[in-house]
């Protein structure tokens, strides 16, 4: 069964296992257990000696949302933050720092990509990962190294759901922190945000 982070519920979990699937050209989806989801991400870092940077996608709070009725919107939207010209180390602090946060926040979505040969890993909601590369054979072996295995049509947390069985995704805060500070915290550091785009 897939453990999933604390800030997620799936009524129908038992139907969800670790595995990937090449979703297209250029695409490689999985499902990754919470407990391996800073190691992939570690590895994806220690393959990639180039600049980096970190991508932190946060939903806008309702606040800022633009109701049709009360407590209705039409669409919902991210405010997408970077971190340019990161190295390795700087990328593998990131995760020491805000790694538990960041796995187990249901809210938010993060990642790392390459300046130069534009590879990106990201994760998403309900501990679905998805690597982007021009050049896909490089991650033939990827998920294998995590005992996480090809399979034939992968079953994620979205694939479940229904009006019967709906996910459940909430804010998790971590030592008094959530992932709402972040954007601040790494500011002094070069942390901007770069845009807000429409679910």
């Amino acid at each position: 069964m897939l453990e999933l982070g604390k800030g997620y519920q799936v009524a129908a979990d038992q139907d969800l296992v670790e595995g990937y699937e090449q979703t297209s050209e250029t695409y490689l989806t999985a499902n990754v257990g919470v407990k391996k989801l800073v190691e992939v991400c570690q590895h994806f870092i220690a393959i990639h000696p180039e600049p980096l940077f970190f991508i932190l996608e946060l939903l806008v709070t309702a606040d800022r949302e633009e109701e049709v009725a009360p407590g209705v919107l039409t669409e919902s939207h991210r405010d997408v933050y970077y971190l340019d010209g990161c190295s390795q180390e700087v990328c593998l602090w990131l995760l020491e720092q805000y790694g538990d946060l960041l796995i187990n926040d249901g809210m938010s979505k993060f990642g790392f990509g390459c300046h130069q040969s534009q590879d990106e890993i990201m994760l998403g909601q309900y501990n679905v990962v998805t690597i982007y590369s021009q050049q896909l054979e490089n991650y033939a072996d990827f998920f294998a190294a995590h005992e996480i295995f090809q399979v034939n049509q992968l079953v994620t947390a979205w694939d479940t759901f229904s009006a019967q069985t709906p996910g459940k995704s909430e804010r998790v805060d971590y030592q008094g922190k959530s992932v709402y500070d972040l954007p601040a915290e790494l500011k002094e550091v070069g942390m901007y945000l770069g845009e807000t785009r429409a679910e």
